[in-house]
């Protein structure tokens, strides 16, 4: 009796600690896709302003067609890769995928702002000045939020590969999330916004 009572009370213990595990995963894993959607929310802000960029310009850039013409294609690129990696943020080729678009849309916006800055009168404009104030503190934003999400990504790793929890992640399938990082030295630079 007392032996079945100390297997019963073990069985319980061992269950008890498998559920506490699954559960702080689920809360991991959760914190990382809600810290992702908090840089969703800021890469929708940037790509929604980018169109109102383009349209204050155009009269001024008659002739940079191109460089216009680039910065959407680059936007939308960005918005297609960046849906893919809401719908499974940690994904690792969803958000390499995305740190390609969005390093492809910096260059872009890096060059498109120093056409910009080349015309005395667009850069006096007040809707482009507040147009770039805009997008300069989405930047920041970003750059916090994607430090946010790589941090609550880490937290999630390490509780996913630690003994005991790795007995469980395994079998619940608890996979490894992928960084949002910038690989190359010329993304990491902030896309300069300042007409002074």
């Amino acid at each position: 009796m007392i032996g079945a009572l100390v297997l019963l009370g073990l069985i319980v213990a061992v269950v008890w600690i498998g559920v506490s595990i699954y559960n702080t995963l689920v809360t991991c894993r959760n914190r990382y896709k809600n810290a992702y959607s908090q840089i969703d929310v800021q890469l929708k802000r940037r790509y929604d302003l980018i169109p109102n960029l383009v349209e204050a310009v155009k009269e001024y850039l008659k002739f940079e067609r191109e460089t216009l013409e680039a910065v959407v294609k680059a936007r939308n690129q960005a918005v297609q890769a960046s849906a893919k990696a809401a719908g499974n943020p940690g994904n690792a080729e969803a958000m390499k995928a995305l740190t390609g678009a969005e390093a492809e849309l910096s260059g872009v916006l890096g060059r498109f702002l120093a056409v910009v800055e080349s015309y005395p009168d667009l850069k006096a404009n007040k809707t482009m000045l507040q147009l770039m104030e805009e997008l300069s503190s989405t930047e920041n934003k970003i750059g916090f939020a994607r430090q946010a999400y790589n941090d609550a990504v880490m937290e999630y790793n390490v509780a996913r590969e630690k003994f005991p929890n790795v007995l469980i992640a395994g079998p619940f399938d608890f996979k490894e999330a992928a960084l949002f990082e910038i690989e190359a030295a010329e993304e990491k630079k902030a896309v300069k916004v300042s007409f002074r």
